[in-house]
C-alpha cells in the first residue's frame, strides 16, 4: 500500500508534487465541532514556507491555503478536510540539465529502483514541498489537541557543534534560526552564511517538546507512543536521528540515576520527581513532558561538483544550482510540531475507544 496516509482514527493524506501546479492534504477523523481558524493554519504555513529568510530557500511562494471541504460556519462538521495550496514560483527548467543524472543524497536513484520512473522536478513527491500537507493537517491537530489543553513546542537547538545554552522560549520566533538562545542564534546564522559562501550546508538538531499530555496516551505493544512517533519523525525529509528523553545518553547511566520516581503532586495526581524517560514508559504518556530531539542531516543541493552517474550508470560530475536551503533546522521547526500533534490527536481519539469510562 502506498504510504501517503498517517494515522488510524485521526488520518492525514497529503498529495502533490513540488513543481506540479499544487500540493494539499486531507484530514480525516477530525470530530465535528472543532474550532477551524483559517488564519492558524496559514501562520503554520508561514513559520514553513520558504523565502522566509536568509537561511531559507530564495523560492518565493506565498503557500496561501485554502479550505475546500469539511469546514462550515468556522468550525469541523465531521467531514474530511480537504485543503490546497497552489505552487506559484514553481521553475521545472532549472532541473532540465540534470534529470538524467541522480543527484547525491536525494532520492532520485531509490524511486527510479522502486518505480522505474520518477518526477525531476526538483524531486516530486520526494521534495520537502510535501511538508505542506503535514503543516496544515498538524494545525487541525493543534487545534483539537488545544481544547484538552495539549501544546506542542518545538526549536532549533544545535547547529553543528553549536548548541543553545539558554532556553527562552519567548526568543524562538524573534530569530531566524528558531533558537531559543539569542546569542547563539546569532551565531548561528553566520556560520549558514558562511556555509552558503562555500557552497556547502549543515546540519542540526532539532528539540520538540509537548505538554498537557494526559496519562494514559499510546498503545502497549506495536503502536507504542514513541514508536508511532518516531515513525512521524523519521518520515520528514533529511532526518536521520530521534531521541526520547535521556536519548543515548541513557548508554552512560545506570538504573539508579535513570530511573524516575513516582510522586504525588500537590493537585492530587501521580507523577514523576524528574523526567529521565522523556514522558513515555512502557509505550505509554505518562503526563510529564514529552521531550525528544530530532537530527537532520545537511541538505542534499550544494552547488559544489559532485561525482554520480547517469541513469545508465555512466560516470558524471553534477553541479545542482537553483533555490536550496543551507540548512533545514528553521523550517524543521514547525514540520516537527505538526508531527507530533499528528500523533497526540490520533492517540487521544484512539484513547477514547479504549475503555467505557474515558
Amino acid at each position: 500500500m502506498p504510504g501517503n496516509t498517517f494515522g488510524k482514527v485521526f488520518r492525514l493524506t497529503t498529495w502533490g508534487e513540488s513543481h506540479g501546479p499544487a500540493v494539499g492534504c486531507v484530514v480525516d477523523g477530525c470530530p465535528a465541532g472543532i474550532e477551524i481558524s483559517e488564519a492558524f493554519i496559514q501562520r503554520e504555513l508561514d513559520r514553513r514556507r520558504v523565502g522566509q529568510s536568509r537561511v531559507t530557500s530564495a523560492r518565493q511562494e506565498p503557500d496561501q491555503v485554502q479550505i475546500l471541504s469539511g469546514v462550515f460556519e468556522g468550525r469541523s462538521t465531521g467531514a474530511p478536510i480537504s485543503m490546497l495550496v497552489f505552487n506559484a514560483d514553481a521553475k521545472p527548467g532549472h532541473y532540465d540539465a540534470i534529470k538524467h543524472l541522480y543527484r547525491p543524497g536525494h532520492a532520485d536513484y531509490t524511486w527510479d529502483a522502486k518505480y522505474g520512473f520518477r518526477d525531476w522536478r526538483g524531486g516530486g513527491r520526494s521534495s520537502a514541498r510535501e511538508t505542506i500537507g503535514r503543516v496544515a493537517g498538524g494545525a487541525i491537530a493543534k487545534l483539537l489537541l488545544a481544547r484538552y489543553g495539549i501544546s506542542v513546542i518545538a526549536w532549533t537547538s544545535q547547529l553543528g557543534d553549536l548548541k543553545a545554552e539558554v532556553i527562552d522560549e519567548s526568543e524562538i520566533e524573534r530569530n531566524i534560526m528558531r533558537c531559543p538562545d539569542a546569542r547563539v542564534a546569532a551565531l548561528m546564522v553566520e556560520r549558514v552564511e558562511q556555509a552558503r559562501r562555500n557552497l556547502d550546508s549543515l546540519g542540526g538538531v532539532v528539540e520538540v517538546r509537548a505538554r498537557g499530555v494526559p496519562p494514559g496516551l499510546g498503545e502497549p505493544v506495536f503502536d507504542k507512543l514513541q514508536a508511532d512517533i518516531g515513525k512521524a519523525m523519521f518520515s520528514i525529509p533529511a532526518v536521520k536521528g530521534v531521541e526520547f528523553g535521556e536519548g543515548f545518553g541513557v548508554a552512560y547511566m545506570t538504573g539508579s540515576t535513570h530511573n524516575d520516581p513516582f510522586v504525588r503532586r500537590d493537585d492530587g495526581t501521580i507523577g514523576t520527581a524528574s523526567n529521565h524517560h522523556g514522558g513515555i514508559l512502557g509505550g505509554i504518556s505518562t503526563g510529564e513532558e514529552i521531550v525528544l530531539r530530532i537530527a537532520a542531516k545537511p541538505p542534499a543541493s550544494i552547488a559544489r561538483p559532485q561525482h554520480t552517474v547517469d541513469r545508465d550508470g555512466n560516470p558524471a560530475t553534477i553541479e545542482i544550482h537553483g533555490r536550496h536551503d543551507p540548512t533545514v533546522l528553521p523550517r524543521l521547526v514547525p514540520i516537527a510540531e505538526a508531527m507530533l500533534a499528528l500523533v497526540l490527536a490520533d492517540h487521544l481519539l484512539r484513547q477514547r475507544l479504549a475503555r467505557v469510562d474515558a
